[in-house]
């Protein structure tokens, strides 16, 4: 029998299929000058999968070195783990420490609905549990092409169940979100998935393959054929007006099979037999070999022929780029086998000893008697090539900013007001989202202290001294999409806003940066501002990026979605019994507006929904502004001053009211003074609307004053069920709730 390897020296003008794996001619070239000779079919495989934009980054690592600049310390201490990890870890105080991340499963969802979505949910809880942490909770930001559209009846019901099939049977709540649609997105949604999970500090793991003799355990599902080549090939493709070019199989998910894995590897960690852990997600067993290898002090070698299989007729190049879910990988002392093996038995998880930690640098994979990879693994996993892509900002831009939205006609009645506002709580990206997050268990495990519709989720993670944490995600694509700087600003401000108003003082973020194709300089310069903007923006707040995702090639033919760099925003809060809610509580309560506003139009809601307009220039993000905010909500949520808090965004001060009136079905009578269109639906950032009781109007009129934070009187709570704006109309609750109901069920036919 001819060792492979040693024939692949032998034989260099052999053919080999490197551009069907999605590899360029140079990058093949490449490959070959490392290895000094041509890669054998399994290298190849490898190297084709790891070399891919999804996961190495290629033409994104350059600018994402930015974030570097950041310190990596948060207003509660300096980060346990950051990027480059599997996920970020930021101490909380205490003993505790909470790790999360956001990635994205954009193509196989488009290709598979229920499938992508729900192995989306389950690679980024494997994830944080990797990281040592239980997982606790996910969300989920979502976007979509037009709601009426036929494809957007065929995929979102399957997302939106694929991602509540998962979580639900997890025992994990879903705990926020968001439901966008958008004509840039037909052919292309974007499925974004969160998870947090908690830990202590001593139990954090790190991915490296240690100690010579070490065994190398392969646990979980058996590996089969699904999702092979899918992290090289369909997530680094871009589509075709038709549908993907291209269709490997979608993974396909068994979440009773992860939950299985999420309490067998707890233990495994509790018993301390694991040295090294790795989840299998993207590029499957080249990935956790490559990468538990490359962060290790030696070698690895591999037997292929003991990796459990649900298919037989796997050839060794499919069963290294199979990314069957549900796997994991740890590198264990050879004395503690028995005892790992032991654990994984008591969980019904089948666990294989594959390989072993070898003295030297080479990652070296055998199958059935041949050596079929011989690599340096640091080449595999680390080397990979990078692109210094063309930037160039767009043509196009100067005139669509120029085409603001001072030429649009208002409305110039009452009854011109009262329609618009109709029209907007009414419009798919403001209507209740209920039908999506009715499918999805918000309270399981018993800690979750605030969930949907809340404009951020709240765990409680310590039961003795109520300590919690909370999370929401944001991103307004319509003003990225008219300055991708200032529009990931507003993204990361949102989210820091929705955090703090619950009385959590925000920490650190996770991103995930979804754009077109990145060798559309246009689209690169989006991709770059929205950094320079996070960057900019982190730096202000104190709030390091801890990781994330970045998605490239969303684009259907010559439709590039619009830039969407999604904010996961991470926020301390020191007892969850101080959280604060939103919505209107109690007839009499005073109504207050903290904040400015400004004639700011372009790009707002009411733009895109009364005019199907999109131009001009963004609202401004005043960082100073955010910070007083924190200090303000901090306080008033300590002293309990405060009845309920609701940031403005989407569609204004109108859709504010209306949502605080929705949540109990209470009125309220406001008089806005001045212009009352500019009040209405103006989009200016860093405004709350909040209510509080007669008793503690003094005292909340004191502490923003004393924070510095503008504050105006607007009105009362009522129980009447209309929302009054004196002077200009009256409006019947009843009828704007069934507007706001319908949209969506409606359009897919529920």
């Amino acid at each position: 029998m001819v060792d492979t390897v040693t024939a692949a020296r032998s034989t260099p003008d052999v053919e080999q299929p490197w551009a069907e794996l999605g590899l360029r001619q140079s990058e093949y070239q490449r490959i070959r000058e490392i290895l000094g000779r041509r890669p054998t079919g399994c290298e190849l495989a490898m190297y084709s999968v790891m070399w891919s934009e999804h996961c190495s980054y290629k033409s994104s690592k350059l600018h994402l070195k930015r974030f570097g600049v950041l310190e990596p310390t948060t207003p509660r201490g300096p980060l346990l783990a950051g990027i480059g990890e599997q996920a970020g870890v930021v101490d909380v105080g205490d003993v505790w420490a909470v790790t999360f991340k956001i990635e994205s499963h954009n193509h196989p969802s488009y290709v598979e609905p229920y499938q992508g979505a729900a192995t989306g949910v389950g690679g980024i809880v494997r994830d944080i549990l990797a990281m040592g942490a239980r997982p606790v909770a996910v969300m989920d930001p979502l976007r979509f092409g037009p709601l009426d559209a036929p494809d957007t009846a065929r995929v979102l019901p399957g997302v939106v169940a694929g991602v509540g099939g998962y979580g639900n049977c997890l025992g994990l709540p879903n705990i926020g979100g968001e439901l966008v649609f958008d004509q840039s997105y037909a052919g292309n949604p974007l499925v974004n998935a969160l998870c947090v999970g908690v830990l202590r500090h001593e139990d954090m793991q790190r991915a490296a393959a240690t100690g010579v003799g070490n065994k190398v355990i392969l646990y979980g599902a058996r590996t089969g054929g699904d999702g092979i080549g899918g992290a090289s090939i369909l997530a680094s493709e871009t589509f075709t007006a038709g549908g993907p070019t291209k269709r490997p199989s979608v993974q396909v998910g068994d979440p009773f099979m992860e939950k299985l894995l999420i309490e067998c590897t707890l233990e495994l960690f509790q018993a301390g037999v694991v040295l090294g852990i790795q989840d299998f997600g993207a590029a499957g067993l080249s990935c956790a070999t490559s990468e538990l290898a490359s962060a290790g002090s030696g070698g690895m070698h591999i037997d292929l022929d003991s990796v459990p299989l649900r298919d037989s007729t796997l050839a060794p190049e499919e069963i290294l780029m199979s990314e069957s879910q549900e796997r994991m990988m740890a590198v264990v002392r050879p004395d503690d086998v028995a005892r790992f093996m032991e654990i994984c038995a008591r969980w019904d998880v089948l666990a294989t000893v594959v390989g072993e930690v070898t003295e030297g640098d080479h990652l070296m994979i055998d199958w059935r008697g041949e050596r079929v990879v011989d690599v340096d693994p640091k080449t595999v996993a680390h080397e990979g090539p990078t692109y210094d892509r063309p930037v160039a900002r767009p043509d196009w831009l100067d005139r669509t900013r120029a085409d603001d939205a001072e030429s649009l006609p208002r409305p110039t009645t009452a009854d011109g007001l009262k329609h618009d506002l109709l029209a907007l709580i009414a419009s798919p990206n403001l209507a209740d989202v209920s039908w999506v997050t009715n499918q999805y268990d918000h309270y399981v495990r018993g800690n979750s202290a605030l969930a949907q519709p809340e404009d951020s989720g709240m765990l409680r993670i310590d039961e003795a001294t109520g300590l919690g944490i909370a999370l929401a995600t944001d991103c307004n694509s319509r003003f990225e999409y008219l300055d991708p700087y200032r529009g990931a600003q507003i993204a990361l401000a949102e989210a820091y806003r929705n955090v703090a108003i619950t009385g959590a003082e925000p920490v650190a973020i996770t991103d995930c940066l979804n754009f077109g194709s990145p060798e559309d300089p246009e689209i690169m310069w989006q991709f770059v501002e929205a950094i320079k903007g996070l960057v900019d923006g982190c730096g202000e707040f104190g709030t390091p990026v801890t990781g994330g995702n970045v998605s490239f090639y969303n684009k259907t033919a010559d439709q590039a979605i619009l830039p969407t760099a999604v904010v996961g925003m991470l926020g301390v809060i020191d007892d969850v019994a101080d959280r604060i809610h939103s919505g209107f509580v109690h007839d009499g309560d005073a109504i207050y507006l903290l904040g400015q506003t400004r004639e700011e139009l372009s790009g707002s809601a009411w733009a895109g929904v009364v005019h199907n307009h999109l131009g001009g220039v963004p609202p401004l993000v005043d960082f100073e502004e955010h910070r007083r905010l924190v200090s303000f909500f901090q306080t008033a949520s300590k002293t309990h001053l405060l009845a309920s808090a609701h940031d403005l965004s989407d569609g204004g001060l109108g859709v504010a009211l209306l949502e605080c009136c929705f949540r109990k079905g209470l009125g309220a009578e406001v008089d806005l003074q001045g212009d009352a269109f500019v009040a209405l639906f103006a989009e200016s950032t860093g405004r709350v609307l909040i209510s509080c009781a007669a008793e503690n109007q003094a005292a909340v009129e004191a502490l923003a004053t004393q924070c510095g934070v503008t504050i105006t009187d607007l009105g009362q709570v009522r129980a009447a069920g209309r929302l009054v704006v004196a002077n200009q109309f009256s409006l019947d609750l009843c009828e704007a709730r069934r507007a706001w109901e319908a949209t969506i069920p409606a359009a897919l036919g529920r």
